[in-house]
């Protein structure tokens, strides 16, 4: 009996390109020039051209053109709750339509939504079923606010699933509007911060058909000293995260002791595909020296970094994505992301 597989991925971001108008919007919350001058150099060391946003930003870096955000005036929790209301079903149907799923959604027999940004009831799931007519009785699932490593808890909930029924055809979504999480900040590591994050959505189906990436196996680990540096936490103003600039180093450190876990006893170097959760130019080399891989290796992660930024929970299934175009069969691949806690969600698959 075939192993459960990820068997397509499709994607996509807002039509809005907004890098340069944040980097206006955070040198205007500077109040030196010399912090202004860091910035702009560490903004270019990101090695991020291009983010995607729900919203229009503003060219001088005063707001959004919708006046979401403005320079005196940033919307509570509420507003930004409405507003992934508003926008997250435009933005999943494009990556679902790109699946296939109008023709395929009575097909459907589980339904797995991803998302730490945004939270309804009924929300994005029921529209989902109403909008490519699932059946009524299709099993959903949330996996809520598990950060950027929530990509790999959705999809070993699906291989799960797929394992305990041979006919499951289980979809799963992934969608994320980290833009409306934008803080008054000007303290410099939290602007850096805002920096990394965009919005995206990934649409993928899993079922026991042998096609597009067999999936061999998952683990999870757990940094508990480091649980603060990492933490994402509803606040009266939006999600309030913390991200340290320890994490980088904690991973290298981390890793090496996670390796044959994360591995299953290949040899790093036998691994051809590796699909890393691009949370930043330095958690990518954090992750070559804590894996002992060629940081070359990673060239598909950093295509994605510099792209679309870091799309959270959405992001490593771009990589994915970009991986099943043109891997050789037979190829074994790791998909790595991170989350709070400080913690680690890896997958080991197969291209067929």
């Amino acid at each position: 009996m075939s192993a459960p597989h990820l068997n397509r991925i499709a994607t996509a971001v807002p039509r809005h390109e907004i890098h340069s108008a944040f980097r206006a919007f955070a040198a205007r919350r500077l109040d030196e020039q010399r912090s202004r001058t860091a910035f702009a150099r560490l903004a270019e060391k990101s090695q991020i051209e291009r983010r995607h946003s729900v919203l229009e930003g503003l060219p001088d870096g005063r707001g959004t053109a919708c006046g979401f955000y403005r320079e005196d005036r940033f919307p509570g929790t509420g507003a930004r709750m409405a507003r992934y209301e508003a926008e997250a079903p435009a933005l999943a149907e494009e990556a679902c339509l790109a699946l296939g799923l109008e023709e395929e959604g009575r097909c459907v027999t589980h339904l797995i939504l991803a998302t730490c940004t945004g939270f309804a009831a009924p929300g994005l799931d029921h529209w989902l079923i109403r909008r490519f007519g699932l059946p009524p009785g299709v099993e959903r699932s949330v996996v809520g606010f598990m950060g950027c490593q929530a990509a790999i808890n959705a999809l070993k909930l699906a291989w799960h699933i797929s394992r305990s029924d041979a006919k499951a055809r289980v979809l799963v979504v992934n969608l994320e509007l980290c833009s409306l999480h934008l803080q008054p900040s000007s303290e410099m590591e939290q602007l850096l911060c805002f920096l990394l994050f965009a919005d995206g959505c990934s649409a993928a189906l899993v079922s026991r058909e042998e096609a597009g990436l067999r999936m061999d196996g998952f683990h999870a680990a757990l940094v508990a000293h480091a649980a603060d540096q990492i933490t994402w936490r509803i606040a009266d103003s939006g999600f309030d995260m913390t991200l340290s600039g320890l994490v980088p180093l904690t991973l290298a450190r981390a890793l090496p002791d996670q390796a044959e876990a994360i591995l299953g006893g290949i040899a790093p170097a036998d691994v051809a595909l590796w699909a890393v959760h691009p949370g930043g130019r330095s958690v990518l080399d954090a992750v070559a020296h804590g894996m002992g891989i060629e940081p070359a290796r990673l060239a598909t992660s950093r295509a994605v970094l510099r792209e679309h930024g870091n799309m959270s929970s959405a992001t490593v299934m771009f990589v994915l994505e970009r991986m099943m175009r043109d891997a050789a069969p037979g190829a074994p691949g790791v998909a790595l992301a991170f989350g709070p806690g400080l913690s680690a969600e890896a997958m080991r698959f197969v291209a067929v």
